[in-house]
């Protein structure tokens, strides 16, 4: 009995012996597996469209298992400033870059970017906005491939509209915006006349008050160079926007970019907001907003002139040249962008917030058709922005909302937090056009342009 309790015990002992030998193989490819796993870092802004790639792209790890993705999801000032720092040092950090129409030419041009090229026949390059693709290109070549691409407009809540008597017009002028501000505001009911980028930054802020200034016939410099800022149209326009945000709009409208006045029009307290076309997405998704069934849309208002009343932006990514995963990064962009991406939004969130302004295709979908009434809007705003002539008086640089030279990330930044220091009442429309415009004179001296 007791040889053969042994024996039975020592095949009890190999067989655990093979289980635990066979379970540490498993553990061993498991862990070889991650390791041959190529790490593509993707460094993207802290907006909707943006966290929804994010959450979506578990579907392309799972069909590419030999890439791993990690993700850098920052606030849109603090990310531009990290990437920037990053490229212009040859950081290496990131393998795939969240950039837009203002770096996407400048950085392709100074050989910091991948050219994109060598796209699979399905990818349907043609289907892309062609505004879009030439925003993103420099001397022919492309360097971004578009996420999501849009333009400018007003959104308004019909409810509150109809019940003063008040109407829209398809195409507002400032002053009328102004007067429906007025009547709107409801103060001790949370609900606020206007609300309007105040944050500070070149992309944030700057982004609004660039077709401000344009549509009240102001330019950021003239023909030679010279800075504008401190002219009759800059007080008119910034006077007015700082008047019009410190009467009507909400509290710490200066601390206030997309991501603040988004929350606040979707949560039903603004009853007029005027930013990117991006966000009527979120604004009609009953999932998303609370106003969904209330909103209405029209052209962004014009004042003096329609040049430059509505501004041309993709978010868009890219490959720098440091990245050391560049095939899978490609991989990676181009999925992100595909037509198999934008269904995959709609399957997930709703049609309404696809992807915009990136692909001809989208605008043919049924779903995207039925769900999203701004489309053909939207589409039209994009393809009639105009940023070779953002003015109605001649200017030396292209661009709607900023100023197509390297230097302007770094001038309009510094215009952008004087002029949210007059709108928190830190500062006169004066005294912050007065520092806007040293700061954009000096800029340009020391890079050489004026003549």
């Amino acid at each position: 009995m007791k040889a053969k309790l042994y024996r039975r015990e020592g095949i009890l002992r190999t067989l655990y012996r093979g289980v635990a030998m066979t379970a540490a193989m498993c553990s061993v490819m498991a862990v070889s597996n991650v390791a041959q796993a190529t790490t593509v870092t993707v460094g993207v802004p802290n907006n909707n469209d943006q966290i929804e790639l994010k959450k979506l792209s578990t579907a392309f790890e799972k069909a590419n298992p030999d890439i791993q993705l990690k993700w850098v999801v920052l606030e849109e000032n603090v990310l531009r400033q990290r990437l920037t720092t990053d490229i212009t040092t040859n950081g290496g950090q990131f393998d795939v870059l969240a950039i837009g129409t203002y770096e996407a030419p400048l950085w392709g041009k100074r050989g910091w970017l991948v050219p994109i090229s060598g796209l699979p026949a399905d990818y349907d390059l043609n289907d892309m906005f062609k505004t879009v693709r030439e925003g993103l290109s420099y001397d022919g070549k492309l360097y971004a491939l578009p996420f999501n691409a849009e333009s400018s407009m007003t959104f308004y809540r019909k409810d509150l509209f109809a019940a003063k008597g008040l109407t829209m017009p398809d195409q507002p002028t400032y002053e009328q915006i102004k007067d429906f501000a007025d009547k709107l505001t409801d103060k001790s009911n949370g609900i606020y006349g206007i609300c309007l980028r105040g944050k500070a930054g070149w992309g944030e802020n700057m982004a609004y008050v660039g077709t401000l200034v344009n549509t009240f016939g102001g330019r950021w410099f003239d023909e030679k160079w010279h800075a504008q800022i401190n002219s009759p149209e800059w007080k008119s326009a910034i006077s007015f926007y700082t008047n019009l945000l410190q009467k009507d709009g909400a509290p710490g409208a200066s601390s206030n970019g997309f991501n603040e006045n988004l929350s606040l029009m979707s949560s039903g307290k603004c009853a007029i907001w005027v930013d990117a076309t991006s966000a009527a997405g979120i604004l009609y998704n009953k999932n998303e907003s609370t106003v969904a069934d209330k909103v209405g849309f029209a052209a962004a208002p014009i004042q003096a002139t329609p040049k430059g009343s509505h501004w041309l932006w993709s978010w868009a990514l890219a490959i720098p040249k440091t990245s050391r995963s560049q095939d899978a990064a490609k991989r990676f962009v181009e999925w992100a962008t595909s037509k198999e991406y934008i269904k995959l939004v709609g399957a997930d969130i709703g049609w309404a917030s696809l992807p915009p302004g990136t692909r001809l295709s989208t605008y043919q979908l049924p779903e995207y058709k039925q769900a999203a009434p701004f489309s053909e809007f939207v589409r039209n705003a994009i393809e009639t922005a105009d940023p070779a002539h953002p003015s109605a008086q001649p200017v030396p640089y292209t661009g709607v909302q900023y100023v197509s030279i390297p230097e302007f990330q770094s001038f309009g930044t510094v215009v952008g937090q004087s002029i949210s220091g007059a709108v928190a009442g830190q500062l006169t429309v004066d005294q912050a056009l007065a520092a806007g415009q040293a700061a954009a004179d000096r800029a340009v001296k020391q890079a050489g342009y004026q003549k």
